[in-house]
């Protein structure tokens, strides 16, 4: 073999190489948002990647409003929240945001007293609670709705979260709409001037706070609760039911929903004996015309499969999965992405 030849087989294998090298490189897609739904998209990305080895998602868990920021300055490919954008932070887009409805979950009021009592709770107790006009355990108004329960003379410590959070406008919308006073004084947002209480940041720093501090109460996503190991009170919904915030639950909530063709609804304080009725859904938020052509076709490719295989992992979450016809028109809205 003459040294020409050995040297063009060489430079045929080093082509062939970086060729093959460059094929396996991963693409990056960055994405920011909602702690609300981390647990399932988490399981999603780990999932999407066995499918698409060429695609990774980094996804970082800093709440709705955050997710919102990041989305509107095009620092991120998509963004996540649990509340729907406003028309004003919509207008400051640079481009058409869709609204990506995934799954719906509970917001869960979970609370730390000795001995796990179980609780139930109604919206105008709650209300007083976050108002900081209950100041205790075993107020009135709490064991009145809770004959037989041993509740301490124990100051309530309030927890709510200090971050913009889709799970805090789910939350404030509920109040607002079982509450005129609530309404009026803190209203319905991601972020709002709470009348009392301290505060955690995301869905994990509320869990924390609840769980190491006696007398606490917080709201959380259901699956934070769950895994956490902590109890959590049914409420009383608009047919004056107490209902626990289960799969269920969520799913009879989510079946009254009106859902406009921009996909923003609330299903807060739903009517029906079986709605719980602190529940919301929770939205990717993507432009409707990709600046990156590769990625956003790698996107709108993830986005058919979690609208398809990825809603039969929600249960397993304690997440509600779309129905069906949702799901048909969400599937359309995809397809309006262009690349």
């Amino acid at each position: 073999m003459t040294k020409s030849y050995r040297s063009k087989i060489l430079l045929g294998l080093t082509i062939a190489f970086g060729l093959s090298t460059t094929g396996w490189a991963q693409m990056m897609i960055n994405g920011a948002g909602a702690t609300f739904p981390y647990p399932i998209y988490s399981k999603w990305f780990d999932e999407y990647a066995k499918v698409d080895p060429s695609v990774r998602f980094n996804y970082q868990s800093i709440g709705s409003g955050g997710g919102q920021k990041q989305i509107l300055a095009q620092t991120v490919d998509f963004g996540a929240s649990d509340g729907p954008m406003s028309d004003d932070n919509l207008a400051k887009a640079p481009g058409k945001i869709l609204h990506i409805p995934t799954v719906a979950g509970a917001v869960v009021l979970t609370y730390n007293l000795a001995g796990n009592p179980s609780l139930k709770l109604d919206g105008e107790a709650v209300a007083e609670i976050y108002l900081g006009q209950i100041k205790k355990w075993n107020d009135p108004k709490i064991t009145a709705l809770n004959a037989g329960a041993k509740l301490p003379d124990q100051d309530i410590v309030v927890v709510h979260r200090s971050d913009g959070s889709g799970t805090t406008f789910i939350f404030t919308d509920y109040l607002s709409k079982v509450s005129a006073e609530w309404k009026q004084k803190a209203g319905n947002n991601t972020s709002v001037n709470w009348p009392s209480g301290i505060g955690g940041k995301g869905n994990e720093g509320v869990s924390g706070q609840v769980k190491q501090t006696p007398g606490a109460i917080g709201y959380v996503e259901l699956i934070y609760a769950v895994q956490n190991k902590m109890p959590y009170a049914e409420v009383k919904n608009s047919a004056g039911q107490f209902v626990k915030p289960t799969i269920e639950s969520v799913t009879a909530a989510l079946a009254t929903a009106d859902i406009p063709d921009d996909f923003r609804f609330s299903m807060t304080n739903a009517p029906g004996k079986d709605a719980y009725p602190i529940a919301g859904a929770t939205w990717l938020l993507v432009y409707q015309q990709q600046k990156d052509a590769a990625k956003g076709k790698k996107l709108v490719e993830f986005l058919k499969w979690a609208l398809t295989k990825g809603e039969g992992m929600a249960k397993d979450l304690n997440y509600a999965p779309l129905p069906d016809d949702v799901q048909q028109r969400v599937l359309k809205r995809i397809d309006e992405i262009k690349t």
